[in-house]
């Protein structure tokens, strides 16, 4: 019963915080929306959103294990644990952009701050910006 309450409560905080849209276009330049154990950075990163494991231990999941990040919702429960231990107000001292949260995806914790993750931003709003129609 807890694990679905945590379950649950992670999903209203993941919609609350930021759209849907973003973690689909992270899917997208991460793994070409490819579902799955998919391996990447050399083996480092693992599933949809290629987690890599001191992510997924920052983000200080309360159930599952590494393995996990290959299935995309326990993925996106990862990110929005993550964002929202890094990506926020307090931390920033200012509201937090999709940009941001991205760039802190990409980067870690200060990734936002680093120039070499704004190519990979530009990667995200351009998913972020295709018409599906």
């Amino acid at each position: 019963m807890r694990t679905i309450l945590v379950y649950l409560l992670s999903l209203t905080f993941l919609n609350s915080v930021y759209s849907k849209d973003l973690v689909d276009a992270i899917h997208q330049v991460e793994t070409g929306g490819r579902l799955g154990p998919v391996r990447g950075d050399g083996g480092k990163a693992l599933g949809p959103l290629q987690i890599h494991r001191v992510c997924w231990l920052d983000a200080d999941m309360p159930d599952g294990t590494y393995a996990d990040c290959a299935d995309l919702s326990y993925a996106k429960r990862v990110f929005s644990r993550y964002m929202a231990r890094y990506a926020t107000e307090r931390r920033l001292g200012r509201p937090v952009t999709d940009e941001d949260r991205a760039r802190i995806w990409n980067g870690g914790p200060n990734g936002y701050k680093k120039k070499a993750t704004i190519k990979y931003w530009n990667k995200v709003k351009e998913h972020l910006n295709d018409d599906p129609d």
